[in-house]
């Protein structure tokens, strides 16, 4: 998703020689899930950002990739966003990077997803 700079912790994931069956599986999703038509279909009821302002509502690719990784692994609001935080390889696939991207907070995916 994106042409993203990797961070020090993407490097070593991106670099090592065997991939996890985690890696494995979400690279299969990623070549197989029909994303633009899924994209196409959802946007015109995805929040927009207001004209009273307020903070912007995250890229619905983004959305979307976290929401069917929590369908995927049973996660729970809280426990996506943990996952977010300490699993590059998921953080990847949903497109955020950590140094320059905010990471849905378990309101947030409880509100979008």
């Amino acid at each position: 998703m994106g042409g993203k700079q990797l961070g020090f912790g993407d490097y070593e994931q991106t670099t090592a020689k065997k991939r996890t069956k985690r890696e494995k599986f979400l690279a299969e999703m990623d070549a197989v899930v029909p994303w633009g038509a899924l994209i196409e279909l959802i946007e015109p009821h995805y929040p927009k950002t207001g004209s009273k302002g307020g903070r912007p509502p995250y890229p619905l690719a983004t959305m979307l990739r976290i929401h069917l990784m929590q369908q995927w692994y049973s996660l729970s609001d809280p426990a996506m966003e943990d996952a977010l935080i300490e699993v590059p390889t998921m953080r990847r696939f949903a497109g955020i990077d950590m140094l320059s991207d905010r990471i849905p907070d378990k309101t947030t995916n409880l509100t979008y997803c």
